[in-house]
């Protein structure tokens, strides 16, 4: 048998890229899609005005509409040789579901015959038992629902018609990350129209508008079986680092190698037939590391979106002899991968709320929701941390570019200034900034603020940048809708709040402007702990941050706690996004998840360093051994002394590692087997992350240590300098 790492790399740079053509991206774009288009050809008239208003202005969904939308759903996908039908919804285990059911059916008589009707597009019946629920639903409670989401078209993969559901209990509580995201759209869309109503009466709807970034790295499919710890976890659990990794920033935005073209071509092709609307691909910062970005949708869809090309991904990755490394920390030593969710509010009259204006009045209602979402931020930091962590997300927050695990906002120096003035400005008086341009207080002391006002700030976690907010800190293998949810949630919430203050001023007497404006300059000054400008990543922000009295937990178990905080609990009632129960399984979904994780990765890196590395560097050291009783028998025992003094020390180093790892690999077996049994998720989670992480860190120290000592053609697994470069 031959050498693992070895034939890997043979089979790896034999491959000749796959051509995949082109064609033109608008003639193909939402070809697999049932679009408005597509319904109008489908759907009488009739019905289809009503199903608009479903989707635009949420009324209520019948039978009778989902009977006569199934008859055109089912022509328009059988006639693009659909054969069977999903529910296709995103469980709490944060990818997707789908059970295939065929339209074939048999009539009374026995006759063949297609069967689709508003009862099967309507609702289904998945076994609600066997996915994560934290408690809700035990193995002999298996009930649970599937429902339609019109918001959200169906589409056709293959043979199948996907439509995309909610799912939740059969006790009505979600089990999804969908059911959330819709209630929290619901929320901001009825907190933020009340709010823009004051500087417009005709808005009657604010929607939420996400564009995500979706970073990734690509590896050899040879390299990735030939590494164990890459198939089931995920990541590298060992590895030396390669003396050439991102050093040099050629990589960032360098000429894409031509087998990766070809993949990025077919995958852009197949994305846009399901209408994601990719626009933007390029190399990212480190080796084998890619981005892909699509244009802006609204935040439902695009989460949808995003579930969708993953899966895209990884399906068309292996057609070209790669795998998509999706988790956020893969390698060790080179940036991680994140999914910067882009976050914007704007109105059924085409205004972006976080679009400065150009005249002071319409500032007023940019800074308006400007300053409400600083303090969203502000009294929510905890909450909105414990929506992106994760056991894979933990090893890339705060390491080599990626933001810290400390939530804080970055505005630019511009709007920085603007704030300050109008934190020091009475409502009497105007004032002029000086900037780039001249920027004149009016109504309410709000200047006209320039478009694209701000620098970027790499380090910031939740950044503005021009007329959105970025939250960088969500990690690339995540659904978008469990930080999306959780950040539209607490800003309704604020928004109900600031509503309530300023009409309680109007109501005393206090003229429009002079109400916005006060509470305002008061919101300005309480959530000032929260705007940070400079340096994320040094030791002297940690420091800052606690003392401002931001969150700057780092173990994932106990940042999860947030979500039962009594004011997470409350906010999230008053905005009917999750109930408690709901919360309370979600967490424990959470911690199991993390336990889960840790626990693996702690077995695979158990079989490695045993399986592989001890047996490796054993047999180097027997190697050696022989070569000094060799020398032995031919030299004189002064030149003996000499020959061998390397050999021993390097035979030494050997035995030390090998026996470190021995001990520890015992160690981390015993911690694991308690770890284990305990029973309540929480603590469980808490004993992986404190007893288990810890010991895996230095497990991989020996591990790596030996990498670096042992003959190369005796090491057997596919190196840090392999898999890091595409040839």
């Amino acid at each position: 048998m031959g050498n693992i790492r070895f034939d890997a790399l043979k089979t790896a740079w034999s491959h000749i890229p796959e051509v995949c053509d082109s064609q033109s991206y608008g003639v193909i774009f939402a070809q697999n899609v049932f679009t408005r288009e597509k319904m109008r050809e489908y759907i009488g008239s009739n019905v289809l005005e009503q199903l608009f208003d479903i989707i635009d202005d949420e009324k209520p969904l019948t039978r009778d509409i989902a009977d006569s939308v199934a008859i055109g759903m089912k022509k328009w996908a059988m006639e693009q040789g659909a054969t069977h039908f999903t529910h296709w919804f995103q469980p709490l285990t944060g990818g997707t579901a789908e059970k295939h059911d065929t339209f074939f059916s048999l009539s009374p008589d026995g006759l063949p015959m297609e069967e689709f009707g508003g009862s099967e597009l309507y609702q289904q019946e998945p076994d609600a038992s066997s996915f994560p629920s934290g408690g809700l639903r035990n193995t002999f409670e298996a009930r649970g629902y599937s429902a339609w989401d019109p918001t959200s078209p169906a589409f056709v993969i293959g043979d199948r018609l996907c439509i995309p559901t909610i799912f939740v209990a059969y006790t009505g509580e979600a089990l999804d990350y969908k059911t959330p995201l819709l209630r929290s759209t619901a929320a901001i869309d009825k907190a933020a129209t009340a709010v823009v109503n004051y500087f417009d009466r005709n808005v009657r709807h604010v929607r939420c508008n996400l564009g995500w970034e979706q970073e990734y790295f690509l590896i050899d499919e040879a390299l990735f079986n030939a590494r164990p710890d890459l198939v089931m976890t995920g990541r590298t659990l060992m590895g030396h680092s390669s003396s050439k990794n991102q050093q040099l920033d050629d990589h960032y935005f360098g000429i894409i190698p031509e087998r990766v073209l070809q993949f990025m071509t077919e995958l852009e092709i197949e994305s846009l037939r399901l209408g994601i609307p990719v626009k933007t691909r390029h190399n990212e910062v480190a080796p084998n590391q890619f981005e892909l970005a699509p244009s802006y949708e609204e935040v439902n869809l695009s989460s949808d979106h995003n579930q969708l090309l993953m899966s895209l991904m990884e399906n068309i990755a292996r057609k070209h002899h790669f795998r998509v490394l999706l988790h956020e920390k893969p390698f060790a030593g080179v940036n991680g991968s994140g999914k910067h969710c882009n976050w914007s509010l704007s109105t059924n009259t085409g205004v972006n709320l976080l679009s400065p204006g150009k005249n002071p009045y319409q500032n007023l209602q940019f800074v308006t929701f400007l300053v409400n979402v600083l303090m969203a931020v502000y009294r929510y930091n905890g909450l909105l941390k414990a929506s992106i962590v994760s056991a894979t997300n933990a090893h890339r927050l705060g390491a080599n570019e990626a933001p810290p695990a400390i939530i804080s906002v970055f505005l630019g120096k511009q709007l920085t200034e603007a704030l300050e003035q109008i934190e020091n400005a009475s409502a009497e008086r105007g004032i002029i900034i000086n900037a780039k341009k001249e920027m004149k207080l009016g109504v309410g002391n709000i200047p006209q603020i320039l478009l694209d006002n701000t620098d970027r700030n790499r380090t910031s976690p939740f950044a503005f940048t021009g007329n959105r907010f970025e939250f960088r800190a969500v990690g690339s293998s995540a659904n978008c809708g469990a930080a999306m949810l959780a950040l539209n949630a607490v800003v309704a919430e604020q928004l109900i709040s600031f509503k309530k203050e300023v009409d309680g001023r109007i109501e005393k007497g206090e003229a429009k402007e002079k109400a916005l404006f006060q509470v305002i300059k008061s919101y300005i000054r309480e959530c000032a702990a929260v705007h940070f400008e400079g340096n994320g990543y040094s030791n002297e922000w940690r420091k800052e941050a606690e003392h401002r009295g931001l969150d700057c937990e780092t173990s994932v178990p106990l940042i999860i706690d947030n979500y039962l905080k009594d004011d997470v609990v409350k906010m999230f009632e008053t905005t009917k996004v999750l109930t408690k129960a709901e919360l309370v399984s979600r967490c424990a979904v959470k911690w199991e998840n993390y336990a889960i994780k840790i626990q693996i990765e702690s077995r695979v890196l158990s079989d490695l360093v045993l399986n592989h590395v001890h047996s490796a560097a054993k047999k180097y050291q027997t190697m050696l051994l022989q070569n000094v009783l060799a020398v032995k028998q031919v030299f004189s025992e002064e030149e003996v002394k000499q020959l061998n003094e390397q050999d021993y020390t390097i035979i030494r180093q050997i035995e030390q590692c090998c026996g470190n790892i021995i001990e520890m690999v015992d160690k981390m077996k015993r911690l694991r087997v308690e770890a284990g049994a305990i029973q309540e998720p929480r603590e469980r989670a808490v004993a992986y992350h404190d007893s288990i992480v810890p010991l895996m860190e230095k497990i991989r120290e020996q591990a790596d240590a030996l990498e670096m000592i042992v003959d190369d053609e005796i090491w057997t697994l596919p190196k840090y300098r392999e898999m890091l470069f595409i040839h």
